[in-house]
């Protein structure tokens, strides 16, 4: 009986939690960093600000969260695709993948961006932990560049990557500015081209 009860505690306790980072989301996403309040998000979750302390300490740990959480739905697409097919196909097939998993969960990058464009006298943790996750997210979209062109040098590697995922912002910041009229997985597929060509520039 009491490990019934202790098992019901923790799924209500995880329910809890998934809606308090949705209702989080919502707020962030039409208010920014510094609009998000405890006191909106309790308003839109529908649960007391005592059970939102309850599983964060505050705002700064709260969109922190939010960020890992996306983070790690969005990680997830940054792996080749089997090795069947020329290697311009497995580059697209992996652009595809990341475009899919932005329109999926995109939480991280929105609200990374955000935090990275806002300077503040105090730096959040929420931003530490975006440019943390970020850093893993480099390295591995260096890794699989070097796999697949390993006739570069450390340095072209390293331009690559930083093109590459510049290139993904930018494309990314399109879709939330232009909306539906944006067909980011098109301009991924073209991003992969591009970022291809450069790479057989390099060698």
């Amino acid at each position: 009986m009491n490990e019934r009860g202790t098992r019901r505690r923790r799924a209500n306790g995880e329910e809890s939690r998934r809606k308090i980072l949705d209702a989080t989301v919502e707020v962030a996403g039409e208010r920014g960093y510094e609009g998000t309040s405890i006191a909106l998000v309790s308003k839109k979750c529908g649960l007391p600000a005592s059970s939102i302390y309850w599983h964060f300490k505050d705002k700064d740990d709260l969109i922190a969260a939010v960020i890992e959480r996306s983070f790690d739905s969005w990680l997830a697409a940054l792996s080749l695709p089997e090795e069947d097919g020329t290697p311009l196909a497995r580059m697209t097939g992996l652009a595809q993948q990341v475009a899919k998993a932005l329109l999926d969960a995109p939480d991280f990058l929105r609200l990374g961006l955000m935090l990275t464009l806002e300077r503040r006298p105090e730096e959040p943790s929420a931003r530490t932990m975006f440019l943390q996750v970020r850093g893993v997210a480099h390295e591995r979209v260096a890794a699989m560049v070097a796999e697949f062109m390993p006739e570069l040098d450390s340095a072209s590697v390293e331009l690559l990557t930083t093109y590459a995922m510049a290139g993904a912002d930018g494309l990314f910041v399109a879709k939330e500015i232009g909306g539906d009229s944006v067909d980011l997985m098109r301009l991924f597929e073209l991003h992969a081209q591009a970022v291809f060509d450069l790479a057989a520039r390099l060698r």
